[in-house]
């Protein structure tokens, strides 16, 4: 009977990291995978492993995301080759570690959620009959402002009644204008909808009503019926609550109306630099995402509309 063979290095790879690294057994499994990924790359070049240089490896990577690899796919199988090269090092086989330097593609950053049009009017214009008046009132002047103005849930929450040295924000009804006070202590002010404001003066009728019975009145706009100012996570609690009452799909965040408020106006104006401006953006890209959002719109519009996509047929 004669020797065993010679274990190949992916073999002894896996055997060190069973043995010294003890590494978990889903581990181990993942690890093989990508050492035959990475055999099988190598092979269909003509490749010893050891051979393997940078420039390979960047073109693999570029050639798993064009074939829909994700960027945190590819990470994760450059995370399990680079500890092979590293041991490949340690054994002496290689001077240098070939995935020094080699990057996995960034992940693309997700769109935010926006609603669409008429989500967003069926949410705003929702009569909840699941509340008192008083509440409903409150939720709808709320949600009025969050959408129709695209103001963040910290600036609503920050509002006072009245204007003033120590007032974080408030609302001039005459000029139907909201000052706020923004990220980085920058103050913008942004206009107010009709509808909004109408919303605005029946809160400020229960408001009035609850601050009556009150020994010091508050400062705050929004309130609780005890008289303390109505914290984000109140603010949301609530938001959350209506959007399900009125029977939209998704639970609604505050942010989500803002992102709905800028990418309705970019749709309708076109205007990325006065959306910029609604929204306070220190800088042009992160209100370059909204286009993102808007070409979405405008696919989906191609989409069910025009004769010519997917292959449709006049009149089909």
């Amino acid at each position: 009977m004669g020797p065993a063979p010679p274990q190949s290095l992916p073999d002894r790879y896996l055997a060190y990291v069973r043995v010294q690294k003890r590494l978990a057994q889903r581990t181990q499994d993942l690890y093989a995978l990508d050492l035959q990924k990475l055999q099988e790359l190598a092979q269909a070049e003509g490749l010893a492993l050891e051979q393997i240089g940078s420039h390979h490896l960047r073109r693999w990577v570029a050639q798993m995301h064009s074939r829909g690899r994700s960027g945190r796919g590819i990470a994760l199988i450059l995370s399990g080759w680079r500890g092979f090269f590293k041991w490949l090092g340690r054994e002496g086989l290689v001077s240098s570690n070939p995935l020094d330097g080699v990057r996995a593609p960034k992940a693309a950053k997700p769109l935010p959620k926006a609603l669409g049009v008429e989500e967003a009017v069926q949410l705003a214009g929702f009569f909840d009959e699941g509340v008192s008046p008083e509440l409903r009132v409150r939720d709808q002047c709320l949600t009025e402002l969050l959408y129709g103005s695209g103001l963040r849930i910290a600036e609503v929450a920050g509002l006072d009644v009245q204007p003033g040295d120590e007032a974080r924000g408030w609302i001039d009804r005459q000029e139907a204008q909201a000052h706020v006070l923004g990220k980085g202590g920058k103050r913008r002010s942004v206009p107010v909808g009709e509808p909004a404001l109408r919303a605005l003066s029946e809160w400020l009728t229960v408001r009035h009503a609850w601050v009556q019975v009150l020994a010091q009145p508050p400062a705050a706009l929004f309130i609780t019926r005890q008289g303390r100012r109505l914290s984000t996570r109140q603010m949301q609690t609530r938001l959350k609550r209506r959007s399900l009452a009125a029977g939209l799909a998704t639970p609604v965040h505050p942010h989500m109306l803002r992102h709905s408020f800028a990418s309705h106006v970019l749709q309708s104006s076109g205007d990325l630099r006065a959306v910029q401006e609604l929204l306070g953006h220190a800088h042009i890209s992160t209100t370059q995402v909204y286009t993102r959002l808007d070409f979405q719109h405008l696919a989906k519009v191609y989409d069910a509309a025009h004769p010519r996509a997917h292959g449709k047929k006049p009149g089909s």
